[in-house]
């Protein structure tokens, strides 16, 4: 792929995700102009590019689409279900041709718009609402060979354009007209004829009005001066830089931080020394310049960082017409709600949480929500609700996915896991460690699967793709009100705030977040079931021994630290020595229990870096390794 073409695609892929927001938007408010307006912009805006690259079907796909919101939008045509199945449709069809073609495939080889498309299209045109009723005309030749007599005035657009087109399928004066500013052409008016003519099949338009549309589309120069300084400051503003080279950037950016580091602590131990004369001002301007270096490569690092960094808006607004089209598969009514989209976090977080989002959705529609007629029969409304929130805590991203559906029971979940074998049948376990069975891999209460879900697999993909960014999953479940999957990430992956300790002489890291302070521990505890247990704040925590826990060797461990887990409890180290942020990197080659990258402090040592998942788990062995 050359790099016009790479560009083009890139951008237009951004665009057609765009228009599924706005017409999902749209639907739910039809009045909204802007929404309009930004619709007919992007179809618009790819037309002319794909014009230029020489894409046929993406160009008559966009040019029929274009005519569609231009009569939406100067209310030549009504916001009818069929028009938005129409618009989400040819979306889709531009945005799997554009797929096609960053994947590698030619422009030669990609097919022609499907006639259902145009069919479609043309429908939503002429003002048909019954989606349905289209869609099973559309599937037939002789239906819409009736619909097309009993329309004169649409057949008479379909020829109109057909007659436009040259021998190579393309519309030249269209796609002409499709790059020139408006307002260029003395004769721009007539550069939307088929939207106009198509318009005025509809069975709403009044017969008088045809002579008096010509005039209508030139509301669409004052729209594109309303976009136009959008579209400028994205051009003037943004480049688009390979991610690799972001990666590399960020690379060297850590490592200078982590020289400057140790060379601040070399120089701690220099300035120990007595210099005089000449060599005592050196030794200052050392310190001065060490100082300013350590300041400048840390903001270096800070700038690359923010580089990386995307709202979850982006990942979120892929969900709303998946929950829509599944929801509709069901048949149960569902209302998606997406709150905190502009949360930011690392682009690695963004691009691979999509598949674990997708299946835990899947679960909530397919599992959790009843169908309009078991929720009359309760006190709860038909339609069900689905919250997707996003917020910033500390250091972290939460993610939340929730539903007001029938929960989860934990005692079926036992049952079944006891069924499947995945557990032991004298396995003693809390509700909570119950409901997080659902993890394991081949778990599934379906007793037959279906397209949606069943198979067992899904839910353990999402814990695996949560604790590969070093976060942790959590689910609260209330059997007959709902359940609520809350996911914590770290916003920057590669740097981590951490609490540096030490236990049988190496040196570990854990994440702050879990940290939530530091106690003294006395010689001996209180046991409980033959476990030492600390009363903290008047609440007593179990006591566990990092060392025992990693298989070092037992030392005398006189520091606690409180871990602020969903069931708090202390960890003995042998010594605390501070914090730090540290440049992480994955273990890659071994996997060690409870430990999931490394790290070097400012002195140059090498530190493990315990897992937070693991912390938050209690340090035990998760439930999957166990079965």
């Amino acid at each position: 792929m050359d790099d016009m073409l790479k560009e083009f695609v890139v951008e237009a892929l951004d665009l057609a995700t765009n228009v599924e927001e706005h017409l999902l938007s749209l639907e739910r408010r039809p009045d909204d102009t802007n929404a309009l307006n930004a619709l007919f912009r992007s179809f618009h805006t790819i037309k002319g590019g794909a014009g230029f690259m020489n894409l046929p079907a993406i160009v008559s796909a966009c040019h029929l689409t274009e005519n569609l919101f231009d009569g939406l939008r100067t209310g030549q045509v009504p916001v009818t279900p069929t028009a938005i199945e129409a618009g989400l449709q040819a979306s889709g069809f531009v945005a799997d041709q554009l797929t096609q073609l960053a994947n590698g495939a030619a422009a030669e080889s990609l097919p022609d718009m499907p006639s259902e498309l145009e069919d479609l299209l043309t429908a939503a045109i002429e003002g048909k609402g019954n989606v349905e009723e289209v869609l099973a005309e559309t599937a037939e030749p002789e239906p819409v060979a009736l619909a097309v007599e009993a329309a004169p005035a649409a057949a008479t657009t379909a020829s109109a354009s057909a007659s436009a087109m040259t021998a190579d399928g393309l519309d030249w004066e269209a796609l002409y007209r499709a790059v020139v500013p408006a307002g260029t052409l003395a004769d721009a008016p007539a550069a939307k004829p088929p939207a106009a003519v198509a318009a005025a099949a509809a069975p709403a338009a009044p017969a008088a009005k045809p002579a008096a549309k010509p005039a209508a589309p030139k509301p669409a120069s004052s729209d594109d001066v309303g976009m136009k300084p959008i579209t400028a400051a994205v051009k003037e503003d943004s480049i688009r830089i390979d991610a690799i080279k972001l990666d590399a950037l960020l690379e060297v950016a850590g490592e200078s931080v982590q020289a400057a580091n140790q060379a601040a602590v070399l120089l701690e131990k220099l300035v120990q020394f007595k210099f005089e004369g000449q060599a005592a001002a050196l030794m200052a301007t050392l310190q001065e310049t060490l100082s300013r270096a350590s300041r400048y490569s840390s903001e270096l690092q800070r700038a690359t960082l923010s580089t990386r960094m995307q709202p979850v808006g982006r990942l979120f607004q892929k969900f709303p017409r998946l929950v829509r089209e599944l929801a509709r598969d069901l048949g149960k009514e569902v209302e998606l709600v997406i709150e905190g989209a502009e949360t930011e976090v690392d682009r690695v977080v963004v691009d691979s949480l999509y598949d674990p989002l997708v299946h835990m959705l899947r679960n909530a529609l397919d599992h959790g929500i009843e169908t309009a007629d078991e929720r009359t029969q309760t006190t709860k409304a038909a339609k069900a609700t689905i919250l997707l929130k996003a917020w910033q805590e500390g250091s972290s991203v939460m993610i939340e996915i929730s539903d007001d559906g029938k929960g989860m029971d934990p005692v079926r979940l036992r049952n079944k896991a006891l069924s499947k074998g995945l557990i032991n049948d004298n396995q003693a376990l809390t509700t909570e460690e119950s409901l997080q069975l659902i993890f394991l891999p081949g778990f599934s209460t379906k007793e037959v699967a279906s397209s949606v879900s069943g198979r067992g697999v899904g839910m353990d993909v999402v814990k695996t793709a949560v604790e590969k960014h070093r976060g942790a999953i959590r689910i609260d479940s209330v059997l007959g009100e709902g359940t609520r999957f809350t996911i914590r990430l770290p916003i920057e992956l590669s740097i981590v705030p951490t609490m540096l300790v030490r236990t049988s002489g190496a040196a570990l890291a854990l994440p702050m977040v879990a940290v939530e302070r530091v106690v003294e521990l006395p010689e001996t505890f209180d046991e409980v079931g033959g476990a030492p247990v600390l009363r903290d704040q008047g609440r007593p925590l179990a006591v566990r021994s990092l060392s025992n826990i990693l298989g070092y060797e037992p030392c005398r461990e006189k520091v606690g630290i409180v871990i602020a887990a969903p069931h708090p409890y202390i960890v003995a180290v042998e010594a605390v020595e501070g914090t730090a942020d540290l440049v992480i990197k994955p273990l890659t080659a071994i996997a060690v229990n409870g430990v999931n990258g490394t790290a070097r402090s400012a002195e140059g040592e090498l530190v493990l870096v315990v897992s937070l998942a693991f912390l938050l788990d209690g340090c035990k062995t998760t439930a999957r390794a166990a079965a």
